[in-house]
């Protein structure tokens, strides 16, 4: 590829990928989408933010395939939240890049890996990009009020029930997805005050 052939794809790619966050952007606006208010603004903004920083630290990934992921990775929470994770949504998240322009190799290795995020398995073996999206997004649970809209979507259940599912969700982001070592070490303070936030206390406070 000539020079001039790499700024048509760098060009290229910048405006579907504009396109594609402008879209989820959009949908994530619908008004049976239970998160609408926040969505965007305190989880996928925050995910393309900590990427970044972690790309940074890898140059090796492919930036785009995983910028791409951040903003497609939970398409299937807007399609059908009970059934989020089913292949058929990671399908048409891969057939909404191709229709954006991207390209079919692109769209197909971008809906596998984010198939492979989901999972929570082995993700520390990993290809980065996977293991970039994977800490990005459960690192992004423990910024913000992230936690506490949990807690304001759900103002009639128990108390204890909450904090409970808190504590699930936390240990599960901690132990399967936030696999980067670098992650973890500029998270480490948050999880463990989030962790006792949600009721799990430490043997002793001073």
């Amino acid at each position: 590829m000539t020079s001039g052939e790499c700024a048509l794809y760098t060009i290229a790619m910048k405006q579907q990928l504009t396109d594609l966050e402008n879209f989820i952007r959009a949908s994530a606006q619908d008004p049976g989408f239970v998160h609408r208010k926040w969505f965007v603004q305190w989880h996928l903004e925050i995910v393309e933010k900590l990427a970044r920083e972690l790309l940074v630290k890898h140059p090796d990934a492919d930036a785009d395939l995983v910028i791409a992921m951040v903003w497609l990775h939970d398409y299937g929470k807007l399609l059908d939240f009970d059934s989020q994770h089913a292949r058929e949504h990671i399908d048409a998240g891969r057939d909404k890049l191709m229709e954006l322009g991207f390209g079919p190799a692109f769209a197909a290795k971008a809906a596998d890996y984010i198939e492979l995020a989901d999972t929570k398995e082995n993700l520390d073996q990993a290809p980065i990009e996977v293991q970039i999206l994977a800490s990005a997004d459960g690192c992004s649970h423990l910024v913000g009020p992230f936690i506490r809209l949990w807690w304001w979507e759900h103002p009639g259940q128990p108390y204890e029930e909450i904090m409970k599912e808190n504590i699930r969700k936390l240990t599960v982001d901690w132990e399967k997805k936030v696999v980067l070592p670098e992650a973890r070490a500029a998270f480490q303070t948050r999880h463990d005050i989030a962790l006792e936030q949600s009721g799990t206390l430490p043997g002793t406070f001073l």
